[in-house]
Formats: structure tokens, sequence, C-alpha cells
């Protein structure tokens, strides 16, 4: 059961048997989604300063603090969230937990530890400039999401960041958990956890609740369904996508199991068509993060240079298939079976259950939604399935990075192909 702290913030304990130990789970809606015009980035700087002081603790005493218990402390930005996660020994938590509402209310925010963390970060950004896979991936962002919330990575925009100052951090620390926040614990946590944790909020009051259920926003059209970056390299990425629908959308969980089918394992499709039968591929998989908003659907390879228009005529022809003909009953007991294969082993830890049930509550769904959706899956059946394909992927744009030949190649290849059309130009409904 939730109960709610001072101020509000929901927190979900959920007693474990086993190890003494504990996983801590704080999702605050928001995010790099939530990144100010012109400071891109800002919430993964601040997330990043959140682990180097808070309170009267500086960096190295926060650090000696955390490691000197054997624990991990960690803040991250995402897109919809700022998540803060601890795993310690049971014994240690007394010390550890309040830490993570620490961290939010009073962040040191030195000014010193401000420009390490920026420059990591543009260090990161110059580095993913190297790969390709990066580069495929932030080229459809762009595409899918123009300058929306999800058009660029956590990390930010390397202009923003370096316009980045540590004033402009304050709004958002201010802005916290004003679009809900929730912390979930799991595992063996100490007496009197929830008075350990208002005595925290005591000294900083937070004003905050549990996050409502994503407002559905209308799909943007994309701008450019063809998008080319020449890279020196000997192979060409593919990446062949789509925005969809966010976690509680009632599409969603069709689109995990035509996930499944294509993308997971060395008997899914893609692997087996593109890899063992027909040699096209390096890597092959299928990308669909949880997100508030409309999620990214992403087919994804690489292949040799050589075999560039082959390949990627045969991915788009993979997305078609999904369009023009329903899985096979074998199919979709195989997909079936991988998902719920899938949800077994993802709660098998303490920090996986938090992280699981933190995930679903910080979308607004309820802590049953997890139930709701593995006594769902079997009933959906293989029309079911085409069905939300054919809602959800009509319109794919598709991203390459490589050598200008495998380029050329490729592209001709989209062109020659029903799925560069236009829908209504196709005749597709």
């Amino acid at each position: 059961m939730i109960n709610h702290l001072a101020g509000g913030l929901p927190l979900l304990v959920k007693h474990r048997p086993g190890p003494a130990i504990l996983a801590a789970q704080l999702v605050i809606r928001g995010g790099s989604g939530a990144d100010p015009s012109g400071g891109r980035g800002g919430h993964q700087v601040l997330a990043g300063l959140m682990t180097r002081g808070c309170g009267d603790l500086d960096a190295e005493a926060l650090a000696d603090l955390v490691e000197g218990a054997g624990a991990a402390l960690r803040a991250e930005a995402q897109e919809d969230a700022l998540v803060l996660a601890l795993k310690c020994a049971a014994t240690d938590a007394v010390d550890l937990l309040p830490l993570l509402i620490r961290m939010v209310r009073r962040p040191a925010l030195d000014i010193d530890q401000f420009e390490l963390e920026r420059q990591l970060n543009l260090q990161t950004l110059q580095r993913q400039r190297e790969d390709p896979f990066q580069l495929a991936h932030d080229q459809l962002r762009r595409q899918l999401y123009d300058d929306g919330p999800y058009g660029h990575d956590p990390l930010g925009i390397e202009d923003d960041l370096q316009a980045l100052e540590p004033r402009s951090l304050q709004p958002l620390v201010a802005g916290l958990g004003d679009r809900g926040a929730v912390l979930v614990i799991c595992g063996d946590p100490p007496e009197g956890t929830e008075a350990l944790l208002e005595r925290e909020l005591a000294l900083a009051p937070w004003h905050t609740a549990l996050p409502g259920p994503a407002v559905l926003v209308p799909k943007r059209p994309p701008l450019q369904r063809l998008a080319c970056q020449q890279q020196d390299t000997e192979q060409l990425v593919l990446m062949l996508g789509t925005a969809t629908v966010p976690l509680g959308h009632a599409d969603a969980l069709a689109l995990r199991l035509l996930q499944c089918h294509l993308g997971l394992g060395m008997s899914s499709r893609l692997f087996v068509t593109m890899r063992e039968e027909r040699g096209l591929a390096y890597d092959v998989g299928v990308h669909l993060p949880a997100r508030c908003g409309p999620a990214p659907w992403v087919m994804h390879l690489s292949t040799s240079a050589e075999r560039a228009g082959e390949a990627t005529a045969c991915l788009l022809d993979e997305w078609q298939r999904l369009l023009e003909a329903p899985l096979r009953e074998s199919e979709r007991e195989l997909a079936l079976a991988k998902f719920l294969g899938q949800e077994a082993m993802g709660r098998q830890t303490c920090g996986q259950i938090a992280e699981r049930l933190a995930l679903v509550l910080s979308h607004g769904l309820g802590e049953g939604h997890i139930a709701a959706v593995l006594a769902r899956a079997p009933e959906l059946g293989c029309g079911d399935l085409q069905a939300v394909a054919r809602r959800q992927l009509q319109v794919p744009c598709l991203s390459l990075v490589g050598p200008e030949p495998a380029l050329k190649a490729a592209t001709r290849a989209w062109h020659a192909h029903p799925l560069s059309l236009d829908p209504a130009a196709a005749g597709q409904d």
C-alpha cells in the first residue's frame, strides 16, 4: 500500500525476505524532456551534481559515506524522469536512505563540481560523435521529435551545455516534484523508515504527489522521412523507426509482443532472416523504451557497406510484412513466451523490483498495472497484433550513417520501396 510522507511524497515499501539488503528508487517526473529551451542537458548536470555533495556533505564526504558502506548510489536524467537509486546493506539504511531526500532538497551545487560535471558530459557527447550507432540514433530522434521533449539526448546539446551556468540549475531544483514523484523501497528496510525520511523532509519540506497518467500527445508528422550522414567506415548503420504510444496506452502491450517476435534472442525473426539465413547483418534488433509520451519503436541493424542496398530492402520488407500479414500462431506463442519470461526475469532482485514498480508508478499507472498486463498478454491474438501494427507503424523514418557508396545504395532501396511513399499515396488505410 502506498503511504504519503509530509508534503505528499508517495512511499511504497515492499518487504522481501532473504539477504538483509535494501534497494530504493526515487523517480521524479520530468527529466531531460523538461530541459528548458537553451538549457538542454541541464537536468543531467543537476543529477550528476546530486552525487557530488548534499546538505553538509561535500563531494568527498558523500563518497566516503556511500563507498565506506559498500553501497551504490546514482542519479541520472532520463527522458521522462530524474532517477535516484540506492542499493545497500539493510544495516546501513539508517545512514543512507535519507540521502535520497537530501540530494533532491539540498544539493550542494558546488561551482567547481559543476564545471567538472559539465566537462565530463561534453566529453561524452564528443565521444558519441565517433559512434555510428549513436549518430544514427540521434539523427532518428530529430526526425521523429524535432525540437520536442524527446528530440535530444539526456546529456543535452553541446552549445547549450557550453552556455549553461550554475545559476541555471536553481529553477530546475525548485521545480523538482512539480510533476509528481514516487519513492519505492524493496528488501529489508529498518524499523521506523517513514520516521527516518520524515526527519529529513522536516529540514527542507517538499510538496509533491503521485504522478498522474500520461496525457496522450498527438504525434507530429515527421519533417524528414530519410536522413543520411556520411562517415568513413566499412559498415552502414540503419535505424528504421516511428513514434508510437506511451507505456500505459492500450496498444503498448501489442507493440512489446511484436518487439519480442522480431528482435528478442537468436530465434527472433530479424536475427534468423537477416543474419542466419542471408548474412546481411552484423547486429540487428528492435528498440522500444517505456515513455510517458510517444515512444520510439525502432528496428536497427549494421551491415557491410557492400551489401547496403540489399540489407536496406530486406529491413523494409520485414517492416512491411508486419502491416500486410498477421503472425502465425506459433510465432505469437513464441513471442508471448519470451515476453512473459523477460517480465519474470526482470523482477528477481530487490533492485529490479524497486525499479519496475517505480517506473510503473511514475507513469501514473498504479501498482496493479504489471499484473493486468501479464493477464492480458495471452488474450491478444495474431489479428490483434496486426491491427496495432497497422495503427502505429504506418509511417516509418529511415536514418542512415556510413560511407557515401553505401548511403547511395541504401537511398535507392528506400525510394524503390512502398514504405517510402506517403500512406495516402500508397493507398494504405
